[in-house]
């Protein structure tokens, strides 16, 4: 039998890893890429600021806290993608077989390339050379029988890390790792286990089925099995983003309705226009608000997702859309029906249950037809494709696309006007 074997790529803290690339002088730094506001987020740090405790996703003002000689970047999203481009370009010459799952990071399968292009540790190491020859950056490789055990691998051996876990070699890998280095374990379950005396993977698999269905309840045996190394999921090459979202941390607190609407139409504008980009529609949107409170914390170690609540809610359009104005409307619905009292820090819409524009979804019967055009005989027929929102939409896009992004955008009432602050995405990136 055929063995089968995963390559998980992630780039070496990527964001962090381009500027110092780009900037001989921050070569052996610490830098912080995002965060270069007081509001800020931590987008990347290098390994130089992760020594100090600076992660990605902490406030700015915690990471300042923890690296004050750091060196904070605003960061530059397109270059970044171009990057991601390159990079995903070589994963390209060693297997098609390639599943993205951000800018820096990717399964690959390479069952099929084994005979043709040489062991999986030899497709490893000419793997990194290549993205080193062609990006300057460092890739971090973990190569096993499944994704699960491949990204686990791959982490294992960051930073420019390469790992082969043989089939015989995943339980010595697994089984002394603690319970949290699982998906699916959360702190939560972690606590439960952990008072059971289950701190590593291992005790996990050797526990009795009813000690351990008393800490995980239901999913008790798929983590027992994922605990063991147990992952038959292929790797997919084409799939629909599970959701399509914009979100952004005011300068301050807010509470203004003027400024609470036009965030929120800005984003809605932003999502519907990535979504028609792609060739996306969707069913739901989702309204997240982060509160400006501060939780009420312990004196131990914290999560930076922990110092301000965060609420979301969400609602189910009548049907899929990448109308803006659709959009918009039931983000605002959704923020009405919260009646908060207190002031937000963080707002952010987003778009889910996602399916393609051209996938069959029901024409709208008694939408208006475009007029005739110049060239058009009388016997053609032009097919209806969307809500009108949709169509003007895609006019606005074309508008964009050739003149330049804020050249046009749809009207909305004084009260609902955004300020560009307020457009600016989390981490401060531009």
């Amino acid at each position: 039998m055929t063995s089968r074997w995963i390559l998980h790529a992630d780039m070496d803290a990527f964001f962090a890893s381009v500027e110092q690339r780009d900037h001989p002088e921050l070569r052996g730094q610490p830098v912080i890429v995002g965060a270069s506001s007081a509001r800020g987020v931590v987008a990347a740090a290098s390994y130089e600021a992760r020594v100090f405790g600076v992660r990605s996703a902490m406030p700015g003002f915690r990471a300042k806290q923890l690296c004050p000689h750091g060196h904070f970047v605003g960061g530059d999203m397109k270059k970044y993608a171009a990057v991601s481009r390159e990079v995903h370009a070589c994963f390209l010459d060693f297997t098609d077989q390639v599943e993205p799952l951000a800018l820096d990071e990717a399964f690959l399968d390479i069952t099929g390339s084994v005979a043709l292009l040489g062991a999986p540790l030899e497709i490893g190491r000419r793997l990194k050379q290549k993205v080193k020859e062609r990006t300057g950056l460092n890739v971090s490789v973990g190569i096993a029988p499944n994704k699960l055990v491949a990204k686990i691998a791959c982490s294992r051996g960051k930073p420019d890390g390469l790992l082969l876990v043989e089939p015989d070699q995943v339980e010595a890998l697994l089984a002394p790792l603690p319970v949290r280095a699982m998906y699916g374990i959360g702190p939560k379950a972690e606590e439960r286990l952990v008072t059971r005396g289950m701190t590593t993977l291992g005790h996990v698999v050797r526990a009795s089925s009813r000690e351990l269905a008393a800490a995980l309840g239901d999913h008790a045996e798929a983590i027992r099995a994922r605990a063991r190394g147990e992952d038959d999921r292929p790797v997919v090459t084409e799939r629909a983003p599970k959701s399509i979202g914009e979100e952004s941390t005011f300068p301050d607190d807010v509470t203004d309705a003027e400024r609470i609407a036009g965030a929120l139409t800005a984003h809605a504008e932003a999502v519907a226009a990535r979504a028609r980009r792609a060739g996306w529609v969707g069913r739901t949107v989702t309204l997240r608000v982060k509160l400006s409170r501060k939780n009420k914390l312990g004196s131990g170690p914290i999560s930076p997702h922990e110092l301000f609540p965060s609420l979301t809610r969400q609602v189910r359009l009548p049907r899929p859309s990448a109308d803006g104005a659709e959009i918009r409307k039931a983000a605002l619905s959704l923020w009405h029906k919260l009646a908060l009292g207190e002031a937000v820090r963080l707002l952010g819409v987003s778009l889910s249950n996602l399916e393609s524009a051209d996938s069959g979804s029901q024409l709208d019967l008694f939408a208006e037809r475009p007029r005739a055009i110049a060239h058009q005989k009388p016997s053609e027929t032009v097919p209806i494709r969307g809500t009108r929102g949709e169509q003007l939409g895609k006019t606005l896009d074309a508008i964009s696309e050739r003149f330049g992004a804020g050249i046009v955008r749809r009207a909305v009432d004084t009260l609902e006007k955004a300020t560009a602050s307020d457009r600016k995405k989390v981490g401060d990136l531009e």
